[in-house]
C-alpha cells in the first residue's frame, strides 16, 4: 500500500542534467512553458519513477524578462514549499536545470490529471456535495499553508488542482503567486479555535487510515435534490481520469492585475489592491463551478464578465442550503466582509457545510472519491523523445497552412493582466 502523503519525505532538490532526461509525453503547454512527463535515463532507465518537468525555452519568449522572472519565482516558491517539511496537498521541488536555451524544474507527477478533466467525466459534468466537500476541504488546507507562509496564490482554478496517485489533491503553477506581509491588524487571521484545524494535525502519523465515507459524519443534504447539481449523488465515488509583469516584493497588498477572467475578484477588477482574500473569492468560484458546471459571472465577453463580477449576485438553484451559503459568503464582493478575511481558513473550516469533517484525518483517507487507475500512472521508456528535439521540431516551419477551424484551446479560460485590460 502506498504511504500516506503526510509520511512521504521528499529527497533534497538535485541539479538535473538535460542530456539525461527523456520525455515520455507532453502533459501540457501554456503561455510560459511546456510540461513534460520525463524520466532520467541514467538513474531510472526503465522509467519506473517518471516526474513532471516544466521547461521554459528562453529564445521563444516574447517578453523574455517577464517570463524569466516568473519562472525563477516559481522555482523559489517550490523551494520554499520543500523546506523544511512538505505539505501533503502542495508540490515540492525535485530538481532544476538551466542551459543557454532552457530553464526547467521538476515536481512529482500527478497521474490523475486535473480537477477540470475529472469534472467533465462526471454525470452532468458536476460533483456531488459530498465530493465537493472533500476536494474543497483539501484546497482550503493548501491555501491555509500558503497564507501562513505569507504567499497569496492568485491562480486557483480547476486546471491548477491536480489529482495525485493517492487520490488527494495538489496545487500547481505558482508563477502568479506573490509574497505579502501577513497582516498584523487582524491578530486572529491564522489562529484557529478548532484544535483540529492546523497543519500539525494534518501531519500527525495516525495509525489507521480511513475510507472516504468514514472521513465525515454524513449529514442529510437539504434543498431541492431534484435540481441539477443539488441532488444527492447515488455514490460518493467519482469516475477516474483516463498566464504580465509581476512584482514579487513584499507588501501588505498587491495592485497587480493578474488571474483568470472568470475567477478575478472584484477588488482586482476595481484596482483597489488586494491581499489574501482574493484566494477565498476564487475558492467560491471554484466551488460554484464544481456544483453547477459553470462559473457564476461568465459573460459574452470580458467586459460583461467583469461587470458581472462587480455587480451581479451569484444565482443558485433550489432552496438555500449549507453549500450555497458557503459559496455566497465566499463571493462577497466587499473583501472585508468575505468569509476568511478576518481569521483566514479557520472561518471557512467552521462553516456549517464542513460540519462533521475531521480535518486531522484528511490525509488518512485511503479511498478518496477518485483513485487514478494504475494504468494511467504507468509509463514505459519506449517511444520517448529528446526534449531538445521536441523544441527543434516546434520551431520548424509547418508543411501545411494552418487549419481554419478554431483550436479547442481557444475555449479555455484566459489569464489577463493590466496591460491587456
Amino acid at each position: 500500500m502506498e504511504a500516506p502523503p503526510e509520511l512521504r519525505q521528499p529527497p533534497p532538490p538535485s541539479q538535473l542534467n538535460l542530456d539525461n532526461l527523456k520525455s515520455l509525453k507532453v502533459l501540457g503547454k501554456g503561455a510560459m512553458g511546456t510540461v513534460f512527463l520525463v524520466h532520467d535515463q541514467v538513474s531510472d532507465p526503465t522509467a519506473s519513477n517518471p516526474f513532471a518537468l516544466k521547461v521554459v525555452e528562453k529564445s521563444s519568449i516574447h517578453n523574455k524578462l517577464d517570463a524569466d522572472r516568473r519562472a525563477r519565482w516559481e522555482i523559489e516558491v517550490l523551494t520554499r514549499l520543500s523546506n523544511p517539511n512538505t505539505h501533503p496537498f502542495l508540490p515540492y521541488l525535485l530538481g532544476s536545470l538551466e542551459t543557454s536555451d532552457f530553464l526547467a524544474w521538476a515536481v512529482p507527477f500527478c497521474s490523475g490529471g486535473d480537477l477540470n478533466v475529472l469534472r467533465y467525466r462526471q454525470n452532468d459534468r458536476v460533483f456531488s456535495p459530498a465530493v465537493i466537500r472533500f476536494y474543497v476541504a483539501e484546497v482550503v488546507c493548501a491555501l491555509e499553508h500558503l497564507h501562513n507562509m505569507g504567499l497569496v496564490y492568485r491562480d486557483l482554478k480547476p486546471e491548477n488542482i491536480l489529482i495525485q496517485q493517492s487520490g488527494h489533491v495538489t496545487l500547481t503553477d505558482f508563477d502568479l503567486s506573490q509574497s505579502l506581509t501577513r497582516p498584523t491588524i487582524k491578530s486572529l487571521l491564522f489562529s484557529c479555535e478548532d484544535p483540529q484545524g492546523g497543519l500539525d494535525h494534518l501531519n500527525k502519523k495516525n495509525k489507521h487510515r480511513r475510507n472516504f465515507t468514514r472521513w465525515i459524519l454524513l449529514l442529510p443534504e437539504d434543498g431541492n435534490k431534484k435540481k441539477r447539481g443539488l441532488r444527492k449523488a447515488k455514490s460518493a465515488r467519482v469516475s477516474p481520469v483516463n498566464r504580465r509583469k509581476l512584482s514579487f516584493s513584499n507588501g501588505e497588498r498587491s495592485n497587480s492585475f493578474v488571474g483568470t477572467e472568470e475567477y478575478v475578484s472584484p477588488e482586482v477588477v476595481r484596482g483597489d489592491g488586494h491581499e489574501f482574500a482574493v484566494d477565498w473569492w476564487a475558492l467560491g468560484i471554484l466551488t460554484y463551478e464544481m456544483l453547477y458546471g459553470t462559473t457564476p459571472f461568465k459573460g459574452k465577453n470580458r467586459k460583461e464578465t467583469f461587470r458581472n463580477v462587480l455587480m451581479k449576485p451569484p444565482e443558485f438553484l433550489g432552496k438555500p442550503n449549507a453549500l450555497t451559503d458557503l459559496i455566497g459568503r465566499l463571493l462577497e464582493k466587499d473583501p472585508t466582509r468575505r468569509l476568511g478575511y478576518q481569521r483566514g481558513a479557520c472561518e471557512i473550516k467552521e462553516h456549517e457545510f464542513f460540519n462533521g469533517v475531521r480535518w486531522d484525518l484528511l490525509t488518512e483517507v485511503s479511498r478518496p472519491p477518485c483513485i487514478p487507475s494504475r494504468e494511467e500512472g504507468e509509463m514505459t521508456a519506449a517511444g520517448g523523445v529528446d526534449i531538445r528535439d521536441y523544441f527543434e521540431k516546434m520551431r520548424a516551419p509547418p508543411s501545411m497552412p494552418p487549419s481554419p477551424l478554431p483550436s479547442p484551446s481557444s475555449e479555455w479560460r484566459r489569464n489577463v493582466s493590466l496591460t491587456e485590460f
